[in-house]
């Protein structure tokens, strides 16, 4: 099974994205996996690789005919495992890829949290997600019209798909991101 080590699938990332904001997405994505990788007894290289790379397709290829299509065939193409394809196919609903793993439960439960827990931070006075609370988390995600992109119903799902307390999910994700809150900016 050919898994790329973090330091190959991060220059993968930036081979592929230029943009800031969206590799600090993929970081962040990244840290919430090895959280819950931890929390689980599971292997925190395999899922962190997972969080990192979910994304690294989307700027060159954004639609929803390419994204995460494109992805999954150049990490084939580079002999990766199928099994960490699979995974990386299973964040979106589109691709009709099965989450019947923990593994790919979490990455889609901290998808869009991740993005909307970062959303929350920069309009906090310090910016930092250090200062996100569940409970400020929870009155934006009533707010439809901020960070409207986001999907409400994938993270409300992917927190009941895991089995997990929607406060208690955000303030896991908050945490994971806290870890690495000086590469996220935040």
């Amino acid at each position: 099974m050919n898994i790329p080590g973090r330091e190959e699938a991060y220059g993968l990332v930036t081979e592929y994205t230029k943009n800031d904001a969206l590799i600090k997405h993929m970081l962040s994505v990244e840290a919430s996996m090895r959280f819950y990788a931890r929390r689980y007894g599971e292997d925190e290289e395999l899922w962190g690789v997972a969080g990192l790379l979910h994304d690294f397709d989307y700027e060159r290829y954004p639609s929803l005919e390419d994204h995460p299509f494109k992805g999954a065939e150049i990490l084939r193409g580079r002999g990766y495992s199928e099994e960490l394809v699979q995974t990386i196919l299973s964040h979106a609903d589109h691709t009709g890829v099965d989450r019947h793993t923990l593994e790919r439960k979490v990455l889609f439960a901290v998808d869009e949290l991740c993005g909307f827990i970062t959303a929350v931070a920069l309009v906090r006075p310090s910016r930092k997600v250090a200062d996100v609370t569940p409970k400020s988390v929870k009155k934006k995600l009533k707010d439809k019209a901020f960070a409207r992109a986001v999907s409400r119903d994938d993270i409300q799902n992917g927190a009941a798909q895991l089995g997990v307390d929607l406060d208690e999910h955000i303030a896991n994700v908050i945490e994971a991101m806290s870890g690495v809150a000086d590469e996220l900016g935040l």
